[in-house]
C-alpha cells in the first residue's frame, strides 16, 4: 500500500461513518448513496468523499455524528511476554509495557510468548478485523531461525502450503535464506497471509525443523523498523491513513 499524498487528516466518508459506530462499511455505502448523509449542511452521496473528522460536520438523517477517538500503538514485543492480561503469578503481559491510560487497548494478531516483534494495539475493532481476518489476506513477514539446513525441497513445500492440524496452509514466501557456516542453523524471512495459532512453528515442524528464534518484522504496511525491544510508539497520521 502506498501513501496517497493527500491530507493525512482526512478519511473517506464511508470510513468515517464506520469508525464512528454508525454502521458497517458496507451499510455506510448504502446510507450515503441513498442521500441520508450531509457534510457541512450539504447532501453528500459519494462514499469516497474526503472529510476531516476534526473540522467537518457530518450528519445522518439530520443527526450529527460524533467522531470516536481511536488510538493506535506499535510495540516491539519482547520474548516471555503474553499478549493477554497476566493471569498467573510471575506472568508478564505486553500491557505492562504501556502507560495506564493505554492498557485498555487490544492486540491485533497475537504473538505467542516466545515470539518477538511488531505488535499493533488499538481500540479500533473494525481495523483489527480487517488486519486479522483471513479473507483480507494481510501479509505478515517474520525473521525466522531454525535448527539445521533448510533444504530447497522443504522451502518448496512451505511455498506450496503444508498440512498443519488437518488443514493445508496458504503458500508462504521465503526469502534471504542464509545457512550458518557451521550448518547448525538457517535464518530466513518468511511471509504468510494467515494467522493461525503458532502457525510458523507448526509449518516448520511439518518439514522437520524446530524454530530457534521468531520475530515479526511487518504486518501489512506497518514496519517494525528500528524500534527497540520493549519500546512502543504511536502510529503517525500517515500510517493510520494507509491502514484505513
Amino acid at each position: 500500500m502506498k501513501l496517497s499524498g493527500k491530507d493525512p487528516h482526512k478519511i473517506r466518508l464511508q470510513v468515517f461513518l464506520s469508525h464512528s459506530g454508525v454502521c458497517s462499511r458496507r451499510q455506510a455505502m448504502t446510507i450515503i448513496q441513498s442521500g441520508r448523509v450531509s457534510v457541512n449542511g450539504q447532501k453528500e452521496c459519494e462514499p469516497s468523499r474526503s472529510v476531516d473528522p476534526a473540522q467537518d460536520k457530518v450528519s445522518v438523517d439530520g443527526k450529527v455524528v460524533e467522531s470516536k477517538a481511536y488510538q493506535y500503538i506499535l510495540l516491539n514485543k519482547p520474548k516471555e511476554y503474553v499478549c493477554t492480561k497476566a493471569e498467573f503469578e510471575g506472568e508478564k503481559s505486553v500491557l505492562e509495557l504501556l502507560p495506564k491510560d493505554l492498557q485498555h487497548l487490544s492486540p491485533v494478531g497475537r504473538l505467542d510468548k516466545d515470539t518477538e516483534g511488531l505488535l499493533l494495539l488499538t481500540n479500533d475493532g473494525d481495523l483489527a478485523h480487517r488486519l486479522t481476518h483471513p479473507k483480507f489476506e494481510v501479509a505478515k513477514t517474520y525473521y525466522v531461525c531454525v535448527y539445521g539446513i533448510l533444504k530447497p525441497e522443504h522451502q518448496k513445500e512451505l511455498e506450496s502450503g503444508v498440512m498443519i492440524e488437518g488443514e493445508k496452509t496458504s503458500p508462504a514466501k521465503i526469502t534471504a535464506v542464509n545457512p550458518y557456516a557451521d550448518r547448525t542453523k538457517t535464518e530466513f524471512k518468511m511471509t504468510i497471509h494467515e494467522g493461525k495459532k503458532r502457525q510458523i512453528r507448526l509449518m516448520m515442524a511439518a518439514v522437520g525443523h524446530k524454530v530457534v528464534y521468531l520475530k515479526r518484522l511487518s504486518q501489512g504496511p506497518l514496519q517494525l523498523g528500528n524500534l527497540k525491544t520493549g519500546e512502543w510508539r504511536t502510529l503517525t497520521k500517515e500510517e493510520v491513513k494507509v491502514l484505513l
